[in-house]
């Protein structure tokens, strides 16, 4: 077995997308009842960081109808537990290295569809204060989020 600190980081794109009220989208994951989470996924050979983050969005939530606000300058870094690391991507990766871009959706609820991609990721979604996301997120991300918060927190219009 191959030693987890010697294992690269997998490219992903994190999503902090806005609501005209300041909430964040959050989806409880489909595979794990119970962890929350923003809309992610890994970044596609030859794919930039905003497509990455338009494609993730129009998978997981349905509408890609956002506009873009700012992509984070620092990538944002977590491990997966030794308990999951090895179910994941086959294990060849150690976690993941973010790169967080916050959006504002332009659309309504009703062109939010978790179940249009195949698989979906998602099984509930829901619009959270930005405040309160780290309640819902799974313990070995919280650091991650604490820090797409503070670098977002001015999105987060009350």
């Amino acid at each position: 077995m191959i030693a987890a600190n010697s294992l690269p980081y997998r490219p992903c794109v994190g999503i902090a997308l806005f609501n005209g009220d300041g909430s964040v989208f959050v989806g409880e994951r489909i595979d794990s009842p119970g962890a929350w989470q923003m809309p992610q996924g890994g970044i596609d050979s030859g794919e930039t960081v905003d497509q990455a983050a338009f494609r993730e969005l129009e998978e997981e939530v349905g509408s890609a109808n956002a506009a873009l606000l700012r992509i984070h300058d620092v990538p944002l870094r977590y491990d997966l537990p030794d308990s999951i690391r090895h179910k994941l991507w086959n294990g060849r990766y150690r976690g993941q290295e973010q790169t967080w871009v916050a959006m504002r959706f332009l659309g309504d609820n009703d062109e939010i569809d978790i179940c249009r991609h195949s698989p979906p990721e998602f099984q509930r979604w829901q619009w959270v204060p930005l405040s309160d996301v780290c309640d819902l997120i799974v313990p070995f991300k919280r650091d991650t989020y604490r820090k797409v918060i503070e670098a977002f927190e001015e999105f987060a219009v009350q």
